[in-house]
C-alpha cells in the first residue's frame, strides 16, 4: 500500500464522494472549483491510477467512466495496517493509537469488534 499523491487523492475523493462512475471531465470540473487543474493532467493521473489497479474504467461513447476499485474506508484501513506494520512492536503501537482515540472512536472500535465476532471484554 502506498500513500496517494495529491492529485491521485483528489481524483479518488471525487469518485468516492459521488459513489458512481464518472468521466475525467466531471472530475476536472469539480477540482477546478477549488483550484486550477488541466484536463490532460487529470487524464494522465487517472490513467496511472487505472494502471496501478486503483480504478477500473469502461468506455462510454468517446469517454472513459472511472470507478474506484476500493472504498475510501478500505483504503484508510490499508493505510492503518501499513502504519501499524512499520512498528517493531505492533501491540505497543496499537495501544499508543488507541490511547489517542476519542470516546466515540473507542465505541466504534468496540462495535466493530463485536460485529466481526472478536471478543470484547
Amino acid at each position: 500500500m502506498r500513500w496517494l499523491g495529491e492529485l491521485e487523492a483528489e481524483i479518488l475523493d471525487c469518485l468516492w464522494k459521488w459513489g458512481r462512475p464518472a468521466t475525467v471531465r466531471e472530475v476536472v470540473d469539480d477540482i477546478n472549483t477549488r483550484r486550477p487543474a488541466a484536463y490532460s493532467t487529470v487524464m494522465t493521473v487517472a490513467t496511472i491510477l487505472y494502471n496501478k489497479g486503483w480504478l477500473i474504467r469502461e468506455k462510454q461513447g468517446r469517454a472513459w467512466l472511472y470507478t474506484p476499485v476500493r472504498s475510501r474506508e478500505a483504503y484508510s484501513a490499508a493505510l492503518m495496517e501499513d502504519a501499524l506494520g512499520a512498528s517493531e512492536d505492533r501491540p505497543a503501537a496499537l495501544a499508543y493509537f488507541v490511547e489517542r482515540m476519542t470516546d466515540e472512536e473507542v465505541a466504534a472500535l468496540r462495535e466493530a469488534l463485536r460485529t466481526t465476532d472478536r471478543p470484547v471484554e
